[in-house]
């Protein structure tokens, strides 16, 4: 397995052949990917008593292009043998199916309003290049790309390797990675002004321990099974599945603290290309669509409301749903894309189409800031966008919406840096589960919510984010470091070296010419094991957990790590840090990371939340850990450490040793000569 990952990230394509786009066709025998038209976002108004028919319509023309995406995966060597084999057995076929789709949604709106108009021109589509950038443009309705959702300078979707890569040959490949640290810090949050909102209210729910895993949406596709083609991570409530009713999900557990929260929160879940199998591996929504290797548990997962910086905000209504980025937004553009990725450290430094490459002891962090302003009316929509919009860059609501609290949800996990350079086999691969025409790019990560608070806890909400208090189950965490401020190597507190016993210096043997001086034998010295508590903040960002890793096991003693050398230039690091190494062994243009150095990470982490709800802190240098680090225990046998030890004093005996025992030689030689 680890020699066909390697294959397929570093060769040309699938088999060793090489990767090329056919000239006059736009076919391409590997590296390729199927690009139709996402109807579903042209649908903006669908009468309430079809929405039931059309989201499993739409449900449907997923399912047809992904299994067209299959059979064009599995079809490379033909399609390389003749030009035409992807339109007429692929893409041909693929519109007669949309079109037949596309007919029955438009005489299911008909029967209870006005038939849309142009569907039929949406049926066709087409085979791409798989590591083109997504199209530049507009969103739905001619809406401009959201605010924050600017590409980092010089961080566009390249060309990487030219095969799709992956553990599943779907991707994600070298080119979807960049060192974090050659991107330039551009987090620009609005400036609080009047009337802001100014608290925060944290809710704290887990992270997914309990494995609530399956390849549903029920806000997407209610009522389809695998309606969303790849594996979500649940927390908060227990009843999510595509079938469960709002009544289901009123009546349903909770993961979350506080039980007045039973709002679902669920997100792709994120896999290392390591050749595990999974649960999944032979099924829809899995393996069979691409979606393969180690699902990975997140860390750390923070879920902060926030204010507005202009206004007061008001009560989210009950069972209001929000998607916030494109699970489809390699082939749609990025209008609609809202992915942030980064590392602890570095959080003032977001990367829309990469994922990071973190360095030594910093973790990699996924965040999503969801809409913060609803329309006053509807809690869904036909294309589940319309109700819910972002406030401008001053944080001004469009008109006709009311801000509401906005969900920052920062979801933590303790993954190294891939080896690029292998293709994954020192370090693999990871990547979020997307549909199987997706390619697992980091641009197409995504993130649902359902409110289903109380209604007395959403009063809470509101009037501690209004007041500017701090508030709710999950807040008063650890702190994370400023943003910018480069992750410290060792993180928790160097236990101090024990104290020295005082040592008697060993009397020198006398002469006795019958016996030899022993020489005194060091004793080996015993790093005391610096005690835990919880993760101890091992990493920047990190929240101790009171002795718990997040799992239910103690966390394991880190091992020692040398002291990093500061990096010249590097004006993320403040004066007397030490800039960590970059664990990676190539950037994602081979030549600018840092080779990996090996160095294991530390415990996992622990369950404390932000208190600002944006994974950024405030302070550096403060300790990350829940409880202060005991002190280490004195121990009682001589330690080889320090002036005057036991070391020492062997040192200096060794050559009065020495001068004995040829001093006792001489004796003998002499005796032997005058008996001779």
């Amino acid at each position: 397995m680890a020699a066909n990952v390697y294959a397929s990230a570093t060769d040309g394509g699938s088999g060793g052949d090489s990767a090329q786009t056919r000239s006059g066709t736009g076919d391409r025998t590997a590296g390729a990917t199927i690009d139709c038209p996402d109807v579903g976002s042209k649908l903006t108004s669908v009468p309430e008593q079809a929405r039931g028919e059309v989201d499993k319509e739409l449900a449907l023309l997923d399912e047809q292009i992904a299994k067209a995406y299959q059979r064009l995966s599995a079809s490379a060597r033909q399609v390389q043998q003749d030009p035409g084999f992807a339109g007429n057995a692929i893409v041909n076929p693929l519109k007669e199916k949309r079109a037949a789709t596309l007919e029955r949604i438009a005489i299911a709106i008909d029967r209870v309003g006005d038939r849309p108009q142009g569907l039929e021109a949406l049926a066709a589509c087409t085979v791409e290049d798989g590591n083109q950038a997504p199209a530049q443009g507009e969103g739905q309705d001619g809406a401009a790309e959201q605010p924050g959702q600017e590409q980092a300078d010089g961080q566009g979707q390249g060309q990487g390797q030219g095969a799709n890569g992956g553990q599943a040959g779907n991707g994600p490949v070298a080119a979807d990675f960049a060192d974090i640290k050659s991107v330039q810090p551009n987090v620009n949050n609005p400036r609080q002004k009047g009337n802001a909102s100014r608290g925060s209210f944290a809710t704290s729910c887990g992270v997914n321990d309990n494995g609530l895993f399956n390849s549903d949406n029920i806000i997407a596709a209610p009522g389809v099974t695998n309606g969303a083609h790849h594996f979500h991570d649940y927390v908060g409530n227990q009843a999510n599945n595509a079938f469960a009713s709002d009544q289901d999900l009123a009546n349903a557990e909770t993961s979350c603290d506080d039980q007045g929260d039973k709002s679902s929160y669920y997100w792709p879940v994120v896999r290392l290309q390591n050749g595990t199998q999974e649960q999944d591996a032979d099924k829809p929504g899995g393996g069979i669509e691409g979606n393969a290797g180690e699902i990975v548990t997140p860390k750390q997962v923070t879920l902060t409301f926030v204010g507005n910086p202009r206004e007061k905000v008001t009560a989210m209504p009950r069972l209001l749903r929000i998607i916030t980025g494109d699970a489809k937004s390699f082939v749609n553009g990025p209008a609609n894309a809202n992915a942030s990725w980064s590392c602890t450290g570095f959080e003032d430094r977001q990367l829309k189409d990469k994922y990071p490459l973190c360095p030594q002891g910093s973790d990699v962090v996924r965040t999503f800031k969801f809409q913060s302003c609803w329309d006053g009316r509807n809690i869904d929509s036909a294309n589940h966008r319309t109700h819910v919009a972002f406030a401008d860059a001053a944080g001004i609501c469009p008109s006709g919406f009311r801000p509401i609290p906005q969900l920052v949800q920062r979801i933590v996990y303790d993954i190294d840096a891939p080896s690029l350079n292998d293709g994954g086999r020192t370090a693999p691969l990871f990547a979020v589960d997307s549909f199987p025409e997706q390619l697992h790019k980091p641009v197409t990560d995504h993130g649902d919510f359902i409110n289903i608070f109380d209604e007395d806890l959403m009063g809470e909400m509101v009037d501690c984010i209004n007041d500017g208090r701090t508030c709710g189950a999950g807040a008063g965490g650890g702190q994370d470091p400023a943003p910018g401020e480069e992750p410290q190597e060792e993180p928790t507190k160097t236990p101090e070296a024990p104290q020295e016993q005082p040592t008697k210096s060993p009397e020198v043997p006398q002469e006795q010419p019958t016996k030899t001086p022993e020489v005194p034998q060091e004793e080996p010295t015993k790093t005391p094991g610096a005690p835990q508590s919880g993760n101890g903040g091992e990493k920047p960002g990190d929240k101790g957990d009171g002795g718990d890793d997040g799992k239910g096991e103690a966390a394991k003693p880190p091992e020692a790590k040398p002291a990093p050398e500061p990096e010249p230039g590097d004006a993320s690091t403040a004066p007397g840090d030490a800039g960590p190494a970059v664990k990676a062994t190539s950037s994602a243009d081979g030549g600018d990371a840092a080779e990996q150095d090996g160095g294991s990470k530390g415990g996992d982490g622990g369950d404390g939340e932000d208190t600002d709800g944006l994974g950024e802190s405030q302070a550096v240098g403060t300790a990350t850990s829940a409880a202060p680090t005991p002190s280490v225990p004195s121990r009682t046998e001589p330690q080889a450490v320090g002036e005057g030890g036991l070391a020492d004093t062997g040192a200096q005996l060794w050559p009065a040793a020495a001068g004995a025992v040829l001093v006792i030689a001489g004796f003998v030689v002499l005796r032997r000569v005058r008996r001779g």
